[in-house]
């Protein structure tokens, strides 16, 4: 697997390493290597046309030292939606970071959906996320992470701890954007600030890489135009939206609301979440 920031002893070492490809009118399966307590399932869809993968973390979240680590390649005209079966919780932090690792390869006019349920950050957390994505000519993607800060649901606030979320994305082995979001020390006081995320307790991002961006952004902005802390914006081929609300749920249906639209009119693919989503 690949290397990934972080430091402190490792807990656990979870990983998934699957590759996919079209053959006979279908994509299938070709590779799956999976350790403990990261865990591959592929259920087959009944309200969706594209294969499922389910990635679940075993151990029930995730502490200082923890590492997990994603492979998932699709072979040329392959297509696929990756999602998780429950959100991702990372727990405090004794001093060491909690790292993940994810690398998507999306093969000639391949499409692939990343799309995981939120990952919670508990008070005192540390965690170092990577991803990078490689695109080949043709290829398409829809991707997004959505963040939230502390266990609102139980009145918690995140106070302390530490938050490195990199991204960078490649076309025909070409780097064509990289994006980071670190917060460090006294993240109360980032949240709060005015200058800083504004009293956000949830952020997201979601990316679709399309050459038909530039076309989508009006519509997107419409859809988005009501809501405070949401923009969005396109980058040559690549349509970028960004959310910062105080309401985890109503970012969340923001977010599929744009997602089943997307996928819709980029791919012509049934506008629905994974049934997951929904639980």
């Amino acid at each position: 697997m690949h290397g990934a920031p972080g430091s402190g002893p490792v807990h656990v070492a979870g990983g998934v390493r699957i590759a996919l490809r079209f053959a006979e009118g279908e994509t299938r399966l070709t590779e799956l290597w999976q350790h403990d307590p990261l865990r591959a399932l592929l259920p087959r869809p009944v309200d969706d046309i594209v294969p499922h993968v389910v990635l679940l973390n075993t151990a029930g979240g995730l502490v200082g030292g923890d590492r997990l680590d994603v492979e998932i390649t699709l072979a040329e005209g392959a297509r696929a939606l990756v999602t998780s079966q429950a959100a991702e919780k990372v727990y405090r932090s004794a001093g060491a970071d909690t790292v993940i690792d994810n690398r998507l390869r999306v093969g000639v006019d391949a499409w692939l959906e990343w799309l995981p349920n939120e990952t919670i950050l508990f008070d005192g957390s540390r965690l170092a996320r990577r991803m990078r994505i490689d695109l080949a000519a043709g290829a398409r993607l829809l991707a997004g992470e959505i963040l939230v800060f502390g266990r609102l649901a139980r009145g918690e606030r995140l106070t302390t701890g530490v938050l490195h979320d990199g991204w960078t994305l490649w076309r025909e082995g070409r780097e064509i954007w990289a994006d980071a979001l670190r917060l460090d020390g006294d993240m109360g006081a980032t949240l709060d600030d005015p200058h800083g995320v504004g009293g956000a307790r949830a952020a997201a991002l979601l990316m679709c890489a399309t050459p038909d961006a530039p076309a989508l952004l009006e519509s997107i902005r419409a859809v988005i135009g009501a809501e405070t802390g949401s923009a969005a914006s396109v980058l040559g081929d690549l349509l970028i939206v960004r959310f910062l609300m105080d309401d985890p749920r109503r970012l969340r249906g923001l977010f599929g609301t744009l997602w089943t639209d997307l996928r819709a009119r980029v791919a012509g693919l049934p506008p629905i979440l994974p049934r997951l989503w929904h639980i």
